[in-house]
C-alpha cells in the first residue's frame, strides 16, 4: 500500500519514512522490511523514541509534515480502524462487512495523502496551524516518565536483569496504560515474539471504548 502510494506521489516532492518501533533489535524487523522490499526510506527504533517525540500509541499511525517541517496532521491512525475486533480468532479471517470497512478506510485515508501532495495548505485534508495545534494529544509528565521507564526497562533486559526489566515495563504501562505500543512491545519481549494470549482479552475489557483513535476525516467512521 505505501510503496504503491510512494511510487505513484515520489515526482510530487512526497516521501514515506517508515519506523518499525521493536524492542527486540534489528534482526527481529529487518526480514519484515526487506520482504516488503520498499524503496522508501525504513529504520528501527529499538528505544521507541518516535513515540515518545510524537506521543504515538499505537501502530499504524503517522504525522504529515510538509516541505518546511511544519506538522500538517499531527499522530493519527494511519487509515486503520476497529473492523479487525470482528475477526474469527480460529481462522484468522474477517466477515465481508469488515473487509469492506477496512477497504473504504484505507483508500479514504490515501486519497486524502494524495490530494495533500498535489494541493499542498490548499487542500481540505492539510489543518492550519490553529487546527494543528488542536490535534495534537496532551503530554503528561506521566507519559514521559512513562517513556523513560520503558527504556529502562529496555536496557534492564539486554543486560540479563529480567525481574527488573519486567517491573519496569509494568510501571510504564501504568503510567501510560493507552499506549498499546508498550504494553505490545512488553508481550513481546515476555513472549518471544509468540502471539500475546492475553491481548485479546485485553481488547475486549475494551468495552465500547475504541481501540484505534477516530481519525478526524470527513467519511471516517
Amino acid at each position: 500500500m505505501w510503496q504503491q502510494l510512494y511510487d505513484e506521489l515520489k515526482d510530487h516532492g512526497f516521501m514515506v519514512f517508515a519506523v518499525a518501533m521493536d524492542s527486540r533489535g534489528p534482526e527481529i524487523a529487518r526480514p519484515w522490511i526487506e520482504a516488503a522490499k520498499s524503496t522508501y526510506v525504513s529504520v528501527i527504533d529499538t528505544e521507541h523514541r518516535l513515540a515518545d517525540l510524537y506521543n504515538m500509541v499505537n501502530v499504524p499511525e503517522a504525522v504529515w509534515i510538509d516541505e518546511t517541517g511544519r506538522i500538517v496532521r499531527p499522530t493519527e491512525v494511519a487509515g486503520s480502524g476497529d473492523y479487525f475486533r470482528k475477526m474469527d480468532r480460529q481462522t484468522k479471517t474477517l466477515p465481508e462487512d469488515a473487509k469492506v470497512m477496512r477497504e473504504e478506510m484505507r483508500a479514504l485515508y490515501m486519497n486524502a495523502l494524495r490530494d495533500w501532495v498535489r494541493n499542498g495548505r490548499r487542500s481540505s485534508y492539510a489543518f492550519d496551524e490553529s487546527a494543528a495545534r488542536c490535534h495534537v494529544r496532551p503530554q503528561s509528565e506521566d507519559v514521559a516518565l512513562a517513556h523513560c521507564w520503558f527504556r529502562l526497562g529496555r536496557h534492564l533486559h539486554a543486560a540479563g536483569k529480567l525481574d527488573e526489566a519486567e517491573a519496569a515495563f509494568a510501571e510504564a504501562s501504568r503510567l501510560h496504560p493507552d499506549s498499546w505500543n508498550i504494553w505490545r512491545q512488553m508481550g513481546d519481549i515476555k513472549h518471544q515474539g509468540q502471539p500475546n494470549p492475553e491481548f485479546w482479552a485485553r481488547v475486549e475489557t475494551l468495552g465500547n471504548r475504541r481501540y484505534y483513535g477516530k481519525i478526524d476525516m470527513p467519511g471516517m467512521p
